[in-house]
């Protein structure tokens, strides 16, 4: 058994547009794209741009998927197109319905790290990393020197800040030439190169097991960059964004102002050169208002010359064009068209509709003067209205230039740059500016000077708050003008564009950049993520990923939402986010973010290998520190730096740290000014060294071991974290292995503040560890040592010698120093908990332990993993095989099912309720929860499969399963105490369960779920082994349905069928456990569950023969079939087949049609059952030889069907009167006396059987009114007296058989013979199919036209084009109503149909009787419509009362199969295009049941449900005639 493929299924529903859910997949994993509910029957094609094998990538090259039909049939519900996923990156798909779009997102694959010589796979969890400024590592010959000290710290990945030329202000981030390696890294007698950097980085690889990604930036570029001097198209400047002009000259005022506080000429104002509280702010404030504002009057860029527009205006009034120039469309106001060069008063007004909007009385002088006045006002109301916009934005700029002096002067947390000079002004500049100071108007004379304006070039910086997907330095946004970006003035923002065509340079430029990073590098950081243009980051990647397919990319996305996050991840391909510890504000907070990150609960369920794909979060770098945040020592202590590194190593995805922490250098070291070296490694360097360090330096040692200790527990499969907030600084993560169940807990108390100013409790709580403890891992604790303190270093990056960590690693509990004493406590008989008492475990200290199961459980999981391993192979890691286990655990599951028969299944699958009441036993009820729906073991299945995607690890039902054996008990007892093959599954469960019950409470559910997965999956295997082919190369949807035949049929501890003829072979016979004598035990099939299930209610004959078809015959259960057809002809009386079975002696005959569905299934069966027409010859036992006749022991009188058959018939044509046996409320307590009296018979000249009257109903809609307060008791809601049209349908097949049975001479009678008016008549089956085919069209179509004469009744038509429900009723309207009962006809008597007729009243039936499941039994046009059945409201409603509305509206299931069956038969009458269209139609519609059966716990369909497919509380939750008409549906598509 190889390791099982992993397949995701994303179903596609319509119009769900998903790019901003994250789905994260491995390479070797299969994606499976299938049709949801809402699409299935659609023609839907799939398009992604994942290449063809071989091919390569091209993000805007889509291709088509062709769709897979695993089980070759019309069925939607298995049907899809799959993707092999072997290849890194973002992929995009979407879907189209016929030519639209519907849907879409994308696809993230993540990426296959390898290292060492062997090329061995680093996975993404194992992940450590550290960060290096790359400018402080010197020249590259001494690189080596100074990485060393991450690898001797068990770091497997180095991050390096940008190795590039860097620009003026020195920044890492700030990069002078994007293709030139950093001079600094030269020696004046050696350059070195690109190359020598990559050979570095291939030995770092191969030597040292270490990958290398460094950053990469497409935001901006180094404002001294040549290359942005010769190429200035490339930023964002006055020539190319005009719109930012104002902004500039803003700047320009303020750089100004900033020189003239600098020179002390505000002084006497109140703001001196030195800022240093709140009055020279409030003074600066009122200067910018009334100095600055005023003198640049920013309000001008948008505004409109007056005079200069009225002239205009004037000029065009008088050339007398006025009438022409209205502008079209619907009126429009006045407005100021902004000048797009952005020049003062530049704007304009559009003249045409100022002339249709303004106009004079007449020509003369005055009116036009009058005219232009109007004008005139309107225009300076406009500039009003700028006015007070700029305005707007000259408060938020006063507001953010106050806020970033305050922060830069006055700010506690803020650098305190002290006086303002031209080095450190006002604040920072936005653009530059290459010239000479001058006046401002001189300046802003340059701006239109377009060969000096394009010198003029926008600052890059970040914006607070701002949306990531916008552009800040684009049309439509103010973010300049409004001062609101924190701005780096040593960067220029670069200008792409939308495509490389906008900007060729750029693009080729940082596409070079790209390419050497990614030739040299296995992974790239995104610097600045979220501002970077997605198409262009996109672009880049798509270019490194070509050089380096399996490119690792991490960003930092400060987007505040997740969504955010996500496009961005899903757009780029991003492997890992960064995460920061540092953002925690307590030891809580961050054991929280160690639980978010990663990681599923301990004893989380174990998923199957083909499952939904479900949306991820974005894989985590999870960080103590990363490199441009505040230093820990100064927020927390230094005390802190091990416990929280050690908590954020415990997370279960990649982890990360910056270079300096680790020595515990007491400040952050800054990207921009730090000039100093990093130390180098020196094993025999003494602390007080300050350019060497060594494991005695700072935390070293204990990193050592914890990041060996995060990349074992991620090759080893620790998936699982819990984490435990022990008390308000101590924190315990534990990792645990799913296969091994060995777990490592770390327990670390955290130092937020430090211990020598801040109280700690000495008194540290008891832990409790489950299991038992193998070694201690690693104890440290952070201490001071006597040397000198910390004093910067000039040359180095050194950190503070006086603290360093004490640490001990695999020692023995025994030998450890932080714990006092610990005591061994068992928690039931199979749990071993450890009670560890401290004593040393002072804030700043660690102690990880490895902690195995007690070996006694141990063993116990290694043979239950070893019995799962016949299920699955996921289970071989950690199984454990013995020899003296139960013998019959060595018999394979598989072999046991093979033993059961579809009728023991069951009992070991299904059985409610009442079923199960009937042997004595009942449903499990879980505690606070509810009772399970099924004994069997569906029932508990139900449950897991909704708790185990969800990991619901805190369902009443998994508490129930931690607490105690009842449920494990009850699944295997309840099958122990059957007979046969049932209580061997019992006895193999039994076996498995007492492995089960030895192994650690919390790992019950899990295991308990994986037992049962492995037998259910089994027992439906061997299921559908003993089925038809039909359902065996079904699809999974057929084979689900199918299950409805192993719900529905069944054998009770009471036989429910009478019994057969001793002739008959082949029937199952059983001990009595009571008169231990030989019983027959046939199958007999339950109308519904719960309803109809048990005692006398269990078996109708109406509902037995509209569900035997799809049940037995099409599953391949023939010998059942056969046996139910038999026992039932054995209880024919009155020429009728029973109602209510009653086991055939408490028989009901008040059903006029259970007689013609038994003939139909008798058909069904001659022409499905490979020699079925052996069946006429069988004997039927006769309970009843004649009306009167008290009931038979079987074998008295035996009759060959086909004697049966021909009785019906002749009983039929001769007329049936009788009155019911016991007539009165001792059997129906709300019938009237007429009720009892049945009657049926055949009209002599249309050949329709007819029957009934007012007071009873004989057809399937059998409602009997029940309420006194509504006066409807004892009156039928639907007595469908006369021909009902189904019974018609049936009856002309039945005789149309039969006919052609007598032409073969296979059936002995042409003929019935009959007594009218005391002579014998005979009347031929060839004469009574034609009475019904010529008379059928004629009596039961409305026709369209209204003079159509065969219409008796015309003023009661109210809907044209459709089949009458019934011909002759005693309320003549009845039969006008339109109902779904003429499709029935429809199928089984097709020729009685004209096609273009009948396709019409399909038509509208589909329009307005369809539901979401079901077909509503009443037009909605109705007056007596009502689509709620409450058969427990009683008012004085008479059509709603106790349920009177049961066939009055509501959706009952079954007739949708025959309207779907007829629906494809005509379709293929009306041409090839109407066909497709319905089986599109019929695909939907049987999508919404599929969706049903899966998420019914009943695993079944309902009886019916409300309007609109709402539940209905009162309908049996699974119906066999329901599941049975879908089976047939699909059978005939």
């Amino acid at each position: 058994m190889g390791p099982s493929k992993q397949i995701r299924i994303l179903l596609l529903n319509e119009m769900e547009k998903l790019e901003k859910t994250l789905f994260r997949v491995e390479q070797g994993f299969e994606l499976q794209f299938r049709l949801g509910p809402t699409l299935q029957g659609k023609a839907v094609t799939v398009h992604t741009n994942y290449p063809l094998p071989g091919a390569a990538f091209h993000r805007d090259t889509f291709r088509p998927l062709d769709w897979q039909h695993p089980s070759g049939r019309e069925d939607d519900s298995d049907k899809h197109c799959a993707l092999h996923l072997q290849q890194a990156g973002s992929f995009h798909y979407y879907f189209l319905q016929g030519n639209e779009k519907s849907g879409g997102g994308y696809i993230v694959v993540d990426p296959i790290l390898h290292v060492g010589a062997d090329d061995r796979v680093l996975p993404l969890d194992c992940v450590t990393l550290q960060t290096f400024l790359a400018k402080c590592l010197g020249p590259v010959d001494e690189w080596e020197s100074r990485l060393r000290v991450a690898k001797e710290a068990g770091y497997n990945m180095i991050h390096l800040t940008p190795l590039q030329t860097l620009g003026e202000s020195r920044s890492c981030y700030s990069l002078a030439n994007q293709l030139e390696l950093n001079p600094d890294f030269s020696r004046p007698n050696k350059k070195y190169t690109w190359d020598d950097v990559g050979q570095l980085v291939q030995k770092l690889k191969k030597e040292w097991d270490m990958l290398c990604i460094t950053d990469v930036v497409y935001n901006h570029t180094a404002a001294n960059s040549q290359w942005i001097q010769e190429h200035p198209e490339s930023a964002y400047n006055l020539a190319n964004s005009p719109h930012l002009k104002p902004a500039w000259v803003l700047d320009r005022a303020l750089w100004h102002l900033s020189c003239d506080v600098a020179a002390g000429r505000y002084r006497d104002r109140g703001v001196p050169a030195l800022i240093e509280n709140d009055h020279h702010m409030h003074c600066l404030r009122k200067i910018i208002w009334e100095d600055v504002f005023p003198k640049i009057r920013l309000w001008e860029f948008f505004q409109v010359d007056v005079c200069k527009a009225v002239e205009q205006f004037r000029g065009l009034l008088t050339q007398g064009n006025r009438e022409a120039a209205t502008p079209p469309g619907a009126p429009r106001h006045l407005e100021i068209i902004q000048d797009p060069e952005y020049r003062r008063l530049g704007c304009a007004v559009d003249m045409d509709l100022a002339l249709a909007t303004f106009k004079p009385h007449n020509n003369g002088p005055a009116a036009m003067d009058e005219c232009c006045d109007w004008f005139r006002k309107r225009i300076e109301e406009l500039n009003a209205e700028k006015c007070q916009l700029v305005n707007s934005h000259q408060e938020q700029a006063v507001n953010c230039i106050l806020g970033n002096v305050f922060y830069e002067r006055l700010a506690g947390h803020g650098p305190k740059l002290g006086p303002i000079t031209r080095k450190d002004p006002l604040v920072t500049r936005y653009f530059t500016f290459p010239f000479e100071d001058s006046s401002l108007s001189a300046e802003e004379a340059v701006v239109h000077l377009p060969q000096k304006a394009c010198f003029l070039m926008a600052h890059n910086g970040w914006v607070m708050g701002d949306d990531p997907l916008r552009n800040f330095a684009e049309p439509g946004s103010n973010v300049y003008l409004r001062r609101e970006l924190i701005c780096w003035g040593d960067s220029v923002k670069l200008r792409y564009g939308r495509t490389p065509e906008d900007c060729p340079y750029l693009w080729a430029h940082m596409r070079k950049y790209t390419e050497i990073t990614a030739t040299h590098f296995q992974g790239v950081r995104l610097d600045n993520c979220h501002s970077t243009p997605l198409h262009v980051a996109e672009y880049m990647l798509d270019a490194a990923r070509r050089l380096q397919p399996n490119l690792y990319v991490v960003a930092e996305l400060f987007t505040g939402s997740e969504e955010l996050d996500n496009i961005f991840v899903t757009r780029l391909g991003i492997s890992s986010l960064i995460r920061e510890a540092m953002s925690a504000h307590n030891s809580h907070e961050e054991g929280r973010l160690v639980y978010r990150y990663g990681g599923e609960p301990v004893g989380s369920f174990v998923q199957p290998c083909l499952r939904p794909l479900m949306p991820a979060i974005a894989h985590a770098l999870f960080m103590d520190i990363t490199h441009d945040n505040e230093c820990p020592i100064v927020h927390r202590s230094a005390y802190d730096a091990l416990p929280s590194a050690t908590i954020v190593s415990m997370a279960c995805c990649a982890s990360g740290s910056t270079r300096g922490y680790d020595e515990l250098v007491p400040h952050q070291i800054s990207v921009v000014a730090e000039e100093r070296f990093y130390t180098k490694w020196n094993p025999g360097a003494s602390p007080s060294n300050t350019g060497e360090v060594n494991f005695q330096s700072g935390i070293l040692a204990a990193r050592r071991a914890i990041n060996t200790l995060h990349q074992e527990l991620g090759a080893g499969g620790f998936l699982q974290v819990y984490v435990d907030q022990v008390d308000e600084d101590i924190v315990a993560v534990t990792r645990h292995s799913p296969s091994s169940h060995q777990s490592v807990v770390a327990v670390c108390r955290t130092a937020f503040r430090n211990p020598k100013t801040s109280f700690y409790s000495k008194e540290v709580p008891q832990m409790c560890i489950p299991g038992k403890i193998e070694e201690v891992v690693l104890e440290a604790r952070t201490i001071e040592r006597n040397t000198k303190p910390y004093k910067k270093d000039e040359k180095c990056i050194n950190g503070m010698p006086n603290v360093t960590v004490e640490t001990r690693e695999h020692i023995q509990l025994h030998e450890s120093k932080i714990v006092k004493q610990a005591g061994i406590t068992t928690k039931g008989p199979n749990e071993y908990i450890q009670e560890i008492e401290f004593e040393n475990l002072s804030p700043g200290s660690v102690i990880i332990f490895r902690v195995s199961l007690d070996p006694h459980a141990q063993v116990a999981v290694g043979i239950l993993r070893n019995h799962l391993t016949q299920f699955s192979p996921h289970f071989k890691a950690g199984s454990l095989v013995v020899d003296n286990s139960d013998p019959i655990l060595k018999v394979p599951f598989a072999s046991i099912a093979s033993r059961l028969t579809l009728a023991e299944l069951n009992q070991v699958l299904y059985r409610c309720e009442a079923e199960e009441r009937e042997d004595g036993g009942g449903c499990y009820d879980v505690p606070r929860w509810a009772p399970l729906k099924y004994a069997g073991l569906q029932g508990l299945m139900s449950v897991l499969a909704e708790i185990r995607p969800k990991n619901d690890l805190g369902h009443p039902f998994c508490d129930n399963l931690r607490a105690g054996d009842w449920m494990i008990d009850y699944v295997s007892s309840r099958l122990v105490s059957r007979s046969g093959a049932v209580a061997e599954v019992g006895k193999w469960l039994q076996a498995v369960f007492f492995y089960l019950k030895q192994i650690p409470r919390y790992l019950i559910p899990c295991y308990f779920d994986a037992v049962l997965i492995g037998t259910y999956t089994t027992l439906l295997d061997t299921a559908w082994k003993q089925m038809s082919s039909f359902v065996q190369n079904g699809s999974t949807f057929v084979k689900h349905l199918s299950l409805g035949s192993v719900q529905m049929c069944g054998v009770g501890k009471f036989p429910c069928l009478p019994r057969l003829s001793p002739a008959l072979p082949d029937v199952p016979y059983r001990l009595n456990e009571v008169t231990r004598e030989q019983e027959q035990c046939c199958v007999s099939l339950a109308a519904g569950l719960p309803h109809f299930s048990s005692g006398i209610f269990r078996c109708w004959g109406r509902d037995t023969f509209i569900a035997l078809r799809g049940l037995l015959l099409l599953t391949g259960r023939y010998v059942e079939a056969r046996n139910i057809i038999l026992a039932f002809a054995g209880t024919l009386r009155h020429g009728l087949i029973p109602n209510l079975l009653g086991e055939g002696t408490c028989a009901r005959y008040n059903c006029r049609d259970a007689v013609w569905w038994w003939l139909q299934c008798i058909q069904d069966y001659c022409s499905l059952v490979p020699g079925g027409l052996d069946l006429l010859r069988c004997p039927v036992a006769r309970l009843y030889p004649t009306d009167d006749s008290a009931p038979l022991p079987a074998g008295t009188v035996d009759q060959p069907l086909f004697e049966v058959i021909q009785e019906a018939l002749q009983r039929h044509l001769q007329g049936i009167q009788f009155r019911e046996r016991n007539a009165g409320p001792q059997i129906d307590r709300n019938m009237k006396d007429e009720g009892f009296n049945i009657t049926a018979g055949v009209d002599e000249e249309t050949g329709f059987v007819y029957g009934g009257n007012r007071f009873n109903c004989g057809t399937w809609m059998d409602k009997m009114g029940e309420s006194d307060r509504a006066r409807n008791r004892g009156i039928p809601a639907t007595p469908r007296d006369g021909s009902a049209v189904e019974i018609v349908g049936l009856s002309k097949s039945a005789v149309r058989w039969l006919r052609d049975l007598a032409r073969k001479n296979i059936f002995p009678y042409r003929e019935v013979t009959v007594n009218r008016h005391g002579k014998a008549e005979k009347v031929s089956y060839e004469e009574w199919d034609r009475r019904i085919q010529d008379h059928f069209e004629k009596l039961f179509y409305v026709s369209e036209d209204p003079a159509d004469p065969n219409e008796k009744n015309p003023e009661l038509v109210h809907k044209r084009g459709i089949y009458k429900d019934s011909y002759g009723a005693s309320s003549p309207w009845c039969d006008y109503q339109l109902r779904p009962n003429f499709a029935i006809a429809m199928v089984v008597a097709p020729e009685l149909f004209t096609a273009e007729k009948a396709w019409k009243a399909l038509a509208m039936a589909e329009e307005k009787l369809l539901g979401p499941l079901g077909m509503r039994t009443l037009d909605p046009d109705d007056m007596v419509y009502c689509g709620v059945y409450d058969n427990a409201l009683d008012n004085d409603n008479y059509n709603l009362a106790k349920g009177f509305n049961y066939h009055q509206g509501p959706e009952w299931l079954w007739p949708v199969g025959y309207f779907l069956r007829a629906k494809l038969y005509f379709s293929k009458l009306m041409g090839p295009e109407t066909n497709a269209k319905t089986i599109f139609l019929v695909k939907n519609v049987l999508s919404r049941h599929y969706v049903h059966l899966e998420r019914s716990p009943w695993k079944g369909l309902p009886e019916l449900t409300n309007e609109h497919g709402q539940h209905c509380p009162f309908s049996c939750e699974t119906q066999a005639w329901s599941i049975a008409t879908v089976l047939e549906t699909l059978y005939d598509l």
